[in-house]
């Protein structure tokens, strides 16, 4: 597990709190498995589901900063700055996430929803094109993008 010096910092002062050698505490942070073990994804995903946008991309800025390869990063503050109405910001966001994966699904999805969001049937259908080849009409996706597609 790659801990960044924040995250790092926190373990060192929750361990002394509790009275836990800052050794043992190490070990069990190493256990943990998510999509990203950097604190601030984690921070920003909460946010999210909290619909708190403000903070999802304060903390997925912070994470992106320490996990600059990190096409999950990239789409999440894409989607953050959607939900902020800032489709400047998402687009460029979305557009790095696919650069970093050129077959991140959920990029994909996302983009294609914010492109319809802005009046871009085109642009939203080759994304949904882009689905289909990568994960075929069944994938989660691509349903939805092809949902937001039929809503226009």
């Amino acid at each position: 597990m790659k801990l960044t010096m924040h995250t790092f910092l926190l373990l060192m002062a929750l361990s002394v709190a509790l009275g836990v050698s800052p050794r043992v505490a190490a070990v069990a942070a190493d256990t943990v498995s998510s999509s990203s073990t950097n604190a601030d994804y984690v921070l920003g995903e909460e946010a999210i589901k909290a619909k708190d946008w403000d903070r999802a991309v304060l903390h997925l800025e912070m994470a992106a900063r320490s996990e600059p390869g990190n096409a999950d990063v990239q789409n999440l503050l894409g989607y953050s700055f959607r939900n902020q109405k800032k489709f400047e910001l998402a687009f460029k966001h979305y557009q790095h996430a696919l650069k970093l994966d050129p077959k991140h699904r959920g990029a994909h999805e996302y983009i294609g929803e914010a492109y319809m969001l802005t009046g871009n049937t085109a642009k939203a259908t080759e994304h949904l094109v882009a689905l289909e080849r990568i994960c075929g009409k069944n994938c989660d996706e691509y349903q939805d993008l092809a949902r937001a597609i039929a809503k226009r």
